[in-house]
């Protein structure tokens, strides 16, 4: 059982939460826990429980109050932590892998020790704020520490966040940058430092204009509200840019990595590879997790039920998620890779397959890195691999072989890939999820997460049609949401008929153009047999019939049909597609399940095939 302090107070078992109803004992459990593993006295107690004011049955009823949470977590299964009365007051003994924010704090200080690697620092310290759950303390009604506490915890939250932006910026990664920095700056108007990050994310992206405008917008914040002038390094900060000064390109500004061996994993967390391992990390958390629930946790399930008698020798657990590009295999096998970590002591490793060029990477490749990452020993703990972005199942066999690492951890697996990848798991077994669009309460759910409930809930209808423009499909909804929090000023109800004029084109990062839906789309048919991407072209600009769709043959609003279409509904000009054609494009996650009819094709994806035989088309008439 794990406690959960960062957001609302809650008892967490695996994937499973339970958020604590107000009451007196959680305002108990709240501030014992703040306080986890030293003696707090009862008078403070009685002062967070009842407050300045305490009844002169306060040191009577706090031992009632005792009981009762000791009641609550009989009631919930808490075992392992007990509430200890001590002289003096009480105490509650906890460690990282049972209360969150010790946690966080223990991922902090992995963090800090990781300066000389600013990948590895990053990706732990994003791994430390993942823990943050929303509205700190949310349902513990205690002025005291609402008081005390809370602004305390929120500001060591803010300097890891502050970090994070940091590093993003002295990695030259300032577009994921301003992500983070536009929501920073609107909720912490008087936290300079995030403006000034915000600022020079801004004019090292190409917007000088829109540097300059929020230094403007800040000053005057400062001097209206505060009475006073920005600090001397926004001020700095402000001549640069008027100066056309380079701020660098983030190189020079971060150490390089040290060639030397890194660190091996550790216990609870996996520390910094090999330099020699390029493609094998550990696993980010994700920004804004939202939706896929049952899939959620039904992996999690699998992958932390207890071995059946008799496996040792067998092949790895694996637990394959597939689906169309953009559609979020990926964020799927990172979070849950966060809710299991604790099952896996030796650590979880995230291997990229393919390269960045698209091509694949060998088997015999990873399978090197691997070894190398997991190190010798370790025997009966257990590690997490996340292959992320399979092309074929030889590219993973090799690793799922029966005794693979016989002298090291035991291994579970988790593949992502555009394939439906049947032949490997006909040949070595494993669960399947093949993951579709968001449902609509899932889109609007991460419309909330990313732009804040002030400004959906504002505008509900409107949000509501941008993810149905969006067609529910996951990446477009992050492209969006980013482009909207660097529009704050935009109004939903506007940005609907702004996406609705050309939602291709509006659906691109203009500081990263590689991250667009059009992009996504031209790789995933880079990558295909050029017979199968001419069948997608046409398929994405011919009749429904194409797709094995119904064609209405009656009744009075029955289209005509043309002279030259069969029974079948299809034409000279658009002949049947074959059926093991549509079967190889659904298995690569281009074509859907019906209904209507046995396949069906996204609307973007359409969208996009339609303008990009339109485009051929003016080059062939040009020509």
């Amino acid at each position: 059982m794990r406690f959960q302090l960062l957001g609302p107070l809650a008892l967490a078992d695996g994937p499973d939460a339970v958020v604590l109803q107000p009451s007196k004992p959680v305002i108990l459990l709240a501030a014992l826990l703040l306080h986890a593993n030293s003696t707090v006295s009862a008078e403070y107690l009685q002062r967070a429980v009842w407050g300045e004011d305490q009844p002169a049955t306060a040191k009577a009823a706090l031992q009632t109050c005792v009981l009762r949470l000791r009641r609550l977590f009989a009631k919930h299964g808490v075992t392992g932590t007990s509430i200890e009365a001590v002289p003096g007051g009480y105490r509650i003994t906890a460690g990282p892998p049972t209360l969150d924010l010790l946690g966080f704090r223990d991922q902090v200080r992995r963090a800090t020790a990781l300066a000389a690697d600013p990948e590895a620092e990053l990706y732990t310290l994003k791994d430390a704020l993942s823990l943050w759950q929303g509205s700190l303390l949310a349902n513990v009604r205690s002025d005291v520490l609402h008081r005390d506490e809370v602004p305390r915890l929120s500001e060591e939250r803010l300097c890891a966040v502050e970090r994070v932006c940091d590093l993003l910026l002295g990695l030259g990664r300032c577009g994921e940058a301003l992500v983070d920095l536009w929501t920073a700056t609107r909720v912490y108007p008087g936290h300079e430092r995030f403006h000034e990050q915000l600022i020079e994310a801004l004019y090292r992206t190409g917007r000088q204009s829109q540097a300059l405008a929020e230094y403007r917008r800040v000053k005057g914040f400062l001097l209206d509200e505060l009475g006073v002038d920005p600090s001397p390094s926004l001020r700095q900060l402000e001549l640069s840019i008027l100066r056309g000064e380079d701020l660098g390109t983030g190189e020079a500004a971060v150490p390089a990595m040290d060639p030397a061996p890194a660190s091996r994993v550790i216990r609870g967390a996996t520390v910094p590879l090999p330099a020699a391992a390029p493609g094998a990390v550990p696993v980010p958390a994700v920004p804004h997790f939202t939706g896929r629930e049952a899939e959620a946790v039904a992996m999690a399930a699998r992958l932390t039920a207890a071995p059946p008698p008799g496996a040792d020798g067998q092949r790895p657990l694996t637990v394959l998620v597939s689906g169309a590009p953009g559609i979020g295999k990926s964020a799927l096998a990172h979070h849950v890779a966060h809710l299991v970590r604790d099952s896996f002591p030796a650590g979880r490793l995230l291997v990229r397959m393919t390269r960045a060029d698209g091509h694949p990477r060998t088997a015999d490749e990873v399978a090197a890195e691997v070894a190398d990452a997991l190190g010798p020993g370790r025997a009966g703990e257990r590690a997490l691999l996340v292959l992320d972005d399979v092309v074929d199942a030889d590219q993973v066999r090799p690793l799922l072989a029966p005794g693979v690492r016989a002298e090291g951890p035991d291994l579970a697996v988790v593949v992502t890939s555009r394939m439906g990848l049947g032949g490997l798991i006909a040949t070595h077994g494993g669960w399947v999820h093949r993951l579709t669009a968001f449902t609509e309460a899932e889109s609007y759910a991460l419309l909330l997460a990313a732009l804040g409930p002030e400004r959906v809930e504002a505008e509900p209808r409107a949000a509501r049609r941008l993810t149905a423009l969006c067609g529910h499909f996951p990446a477009a909804l992050r492209i969006l949401t980013a482009r909207l929090l660097t529009r704050p000023g935009l109004r939903l109800g506007d940005a609907v008929d702004w996406l609705g004029d050309d939602p291709l084109a509006r659906l691109t990062l203009t500081d990263s153009p590689d991250h667009s839906v059009s992009g996504l789309f031209d790789r995933a048919l880079g990558r295909l047999d050029p017979r199968l991407s001419e069948a997608l072209l046409r398929i994405g600009t011919g009749p429904p019939e194409l797709l094995g769709e119904p064609t209405a043959t009656k009744g009075p609003e029955a289209p005509e049909r043309p002279a030259d279409m069969d029974g079948g509904g299809c034409t000279k000009s658009h002949p049947p597609v074959p059926e093991d054609v549509l079967e190889q494009l659904a298995d690569a996650g281009l074509l859907e399940d019906g209904p209507p009819g046995p396949y069906r094709i996204h609307d973007l994806l359409r969208a996009h095939l339609r303008r990009t035989v339109r485009i051929r088309n003016r080059r062939t008439e040009k020509v």
